[in-house]
C-alpha cells in the first residue's frame, strides 16, 4: 500500500474514534439528537477507515491461478462497502433519529457541553482533513476540483477526503441547529439538523458510491498515460501505427495494458522480437504502475479501427 494512504487513514481512524467516544457521552448527557447523529457518523467513519484498510492489505496478496491479475480490486470493493454504509448506517440513522425528534422535541440539557464536544470535533476533524488534503492535492496538479476527484484511483485519499468534508460540514449543521434550537427555544430544529445531516451523508455516499462502482467494474488509466503510451510506441522505428490501445486499473497503482501495433512489413521475426522488448522496456520505465504488458503485432487492415487512429495520424511525423 502507498504510504500516503495509510498515513490519510490512520490520521482520519485516530482522530473519528476520539470523537465517537466524546461525541456519544455529550449525546447522552444532553439528550441532542443531532449529537447522537454526529457521534453514529463518527462510528461509521472509524468503521470505514478499518475495511478500506483491510481492502488494502487483502490487495497485496500475490496473483493465483484462479486471480491471475491479482487481488489489486479488493481495496476497490471495499470502498464502494464503505460508500454503502455511509448511505444506509451514517445517512439513514441520522434521518431516523432526526424525524423521531421532531416528532417528539424535547429541550436538551447543558448544551454547552455539545458546543464545547463540537468545538473540538471541529478541531480534530480539521486535523485529518489537511491530512487527506494535504496528499490529495499532490495527486491532484492543476486540474479543477470534481475533476481530480474523479481521476484519483487512490480509494484511500479520495475516500477519507469527502468522509472528513462531510464530516465537517456535519458539525458545522449541528452547531448551527443546537444554536437556533436554543436562540428560538424550538427543539424541533435540533431534529431538523439530523436530518439535514443525514441527507448530506446520503449525497456523499451517492458520490462514493458512483466513483468506486467505475474502479470496480474497470476504469482506464489517465487519457494522460494512454496518449504517453501512444507516443512512446509511435516514437519507436519499427512501429508504423498503433492499432488499439487498452488499460484498466487492477488497483490504484496497478494498471493492465493491451497494445496493438503495425510494424513494418520488411522486419524479420527477430526484429519484431527485439522491438516488442524494447517497446515494453519503455513503457514500463516511463510508467511504473503498469505491471503488466501485453503487445500484439497486428496489420492495419486486420485491425479493429479506434480512437487512436487520428492520434497516430496527427504525431506520426512529430
Amino acid at each position: 500500500m502507498a504510504g500516503n494512504s495509510t498515513k490519510v487513514i490512520m490520521a482520519a481512524f485516530l482522530g473519528n474514534s476520539a470523537i465517537a467516544v466524546t461525541k456519544f457521552g455529550a449525546s447522552l448527557y444532553t439528550g441532542s439528537s443531532a449529537m447522537l447523529s454526529e457521534a453514529i457518523h463518527s462510528v461509521v467513519d472509524s468503521g470505514n477507515q478499518l475495511l478500506i484498510l483491510f481492502g488494502y492489505k487483502r490487495a497485496t496478496r500475490p496473483a493465483t491461478a484462479q486471480h491471475p491479475f491479482g487481488y489489486g480490486k479488493e481495496v476497490y470493493f471495499w470502498s464502494f462497502v464503505v460508500a454503502v454504509l455511509l448511505f444506509s448506517l451514517g445517512g439513514g440513522a441520522a434521518i431516523y433519529e432526526g424525524i423521531d425528534k421532531i416528532r417528539h422535541p424535547h429541550a436538551v440539557e447543558s448544551a454547552w457541553v455539545n458546543f464545547t464536544v463540537l468545538g473540538m470535533a471541529i478541531m480534530f476533524e480539521s486535523g485529518s482533513f489537511y491530512v487527506a488534503w494535504r496528499e490529495f492535492s499532490k495527486l491532484r496538479g492543476d486540474r479543477p476540483f470534481m475533476a481530480a476527484a474523479r481521476a484519483c484511483k487512490e480509494p484511500g485519499i479520495f475516500v477519507v477526503l469527502f468522509e472528513d468534508m462531510a464530516a465537517l460540514a456535519g458539525l458545522v449543521i449541528a452547531l448551527v441547529g443546537l444554536l437556533l434550537a436554543e436562540w428560538l427555544h424550538l427543539p424541533w430544529l435540533d431534529g431538523a439538523a439530523s436530518v439535514t445531516i443525514g441527507l448530506l451523508l446520503v449525497g456523499v455516499a451517492a458520490f462514493l458510491a458512483r466513483e468506486t462502482k467505475a474502479l470496480l467494474l474497470g476504469e482506464a488509466a489517465s487519457a494522460e498515460v494512454r496518449e504517453d503510451i501512444a507516443r512512446l510506441a509511435l516514437a519507436h522505428p519499427a512501429v508504423q501505427r498503433v492499432n488499439e490501445l487498452r488499460t484498466m486499473h487492477m488497483g490504484p497503482r496497478d494498471i493492465l495494458l493491451g497494445l496493438s501495433v503495425d510494424m513494418h512489413d520488411t522486419l524479420t521475426g527477430a526484429d519484431i522480437e527485439k522491438a516488442v522488448d524494447e517497446l515494453e522496456g519503455a513503457i514500463r520505465a516511463a510508467h511504473p504502475d503498469i505491471r503488466r504488458v501485453f503487445i500484439e503485432t497486428q496489420d492495419a487492415a486486420d485491425s479493429t479501427a479506434d480512437a487512436w487512429e487520428e492520434y497516430a495520424t496527427r504525431h506520426k511525423d512529430d
